[in-house]
């Protein structure tokens, strides 16, 4: 087991690790839409929060050195699931052609008020 960590995601805001990798699998905590520089929220919108949700989890899957292919499962915590379209719609433009396994729920609400909050299982092949 071991621990992957990098400045290109937020730093963990709790006890807990930004990724764990057992063998070949990469267990991603869930990343709220924090710029890592800064801290804050990348905007106020469903549509920029989303996106960098990802780009974080990206961030930490290349510091394992895996790819965005890797990804192989999300699960996204919304806080509201009428933004679900525009969510839906960021999120398939970041993964293009490949599709990981989903889920997506409607939650009362997230850590540090965002809107939203994606987790990944990620796979070395």
């Amino acid at each position: 087991m071991k621990t992957i960590s990098t400045k290109n995601a937020p730093a963990a805001v709790g006890p807990y690790s930004q990724a764990i990798m057992v063998k070949d699998t990469l267990y991603v905590s869930g990343q709220i839409p924090y710029v890592p520089e800064t801290m804050k929220p990348a905007g106020s919108d469903i549509q920029s929060q989303t996106l960098q949700s990802l780009k974080n989890i990206l961030g930490i899957v290349n510091e394992a050195g895996l790819k965005k292919e890797n990804i192989v499962k999300c699960g996204v915590f919304l806080k509201d699931m009428n933004m679900f379209k525009d969510m839906n719609a960021v999120y398939a433009d970041f993964f293009g052609d490949h599709k990981p396994a989903r889920f997506a729920v409607e939650v009362a609400r997230l850590p540090l008020d965002v809107l939203v909050e994606i987790d990944a299982i990620v796979v070395k092949e």
